[in-house]
């Protein structure tokens, strides 16, 4: 094992399991009603514009979480660097990682297909999916208004809006 991984493995350990606990504590909270499982619809939803906040908020070009030409003016430090690899390890692969679902998607599908046909399943399916793309695009708009700089996110041309 190199020692990136030993330090890397148990922030997306302690992530993964603070996730995976949330989305336990969100579906006890939330009652079941009706066949949808309201309770990983909301997480996967929630997750997925949590991991567009981070992307956007520790991945925009010359921000603190790209990897940049070192004493380059206006660039953040190697910390911040090392800080933001560690944020996304600890929050987007471990918590988000945790928290979201694809497994228990798939799964809900199948019962939902056995107990309300193959046309609810497969439009659950997509629209947790497409709702999903539409949660990430908001948090990546919402990270790139919210950081400091005239930056523009990578996935972005110049001028275009989130």
């Amino acid at each position: 094992m190199t020692s990136q991984l030993i330090r890397s493995l148990p922030l997306v350990a302690l992530g993964g399991a603070a996730g995976a606990a949330a989305r336990e504590a969100l579906i006890l909270g939330m009652p079941a009603t009706g066949s949808l499982p309201w309770a990983i619809i909301v997480a996967n939803i929630a997750g997925a514009f949590l991991l567009g906040l981070l992307y956007a908020g520790l991945d925009r070009p010359g921000g603190p979480g790209r990897q940049v030409a070192p004493n380059s003016p206006g660039v953040a430090s190697h910390t911040v660097l090392l800080r933001n690899r560690r944020l996304r390890l600890l929050l987007g692969t471990g918590f988000c990682g945790g928290f979201t679902t694809y497994s228990t998607l798939a799964v809900g599908v199948l019962l939902l297909a056995g107990s309300s046909g193959v046309v609810w399943a497969a439009a659950y399916a997509a629209g947790t999916v497409f709702v999903g793309a539409l949660a990430t695009w908001a948090g990546i708009a919402l990270g790139i208004g919210s950081s400091a700089g005239p930056h523009q996110h990578p996935t972005l041309r110049r001028g275009q809006q989130p």
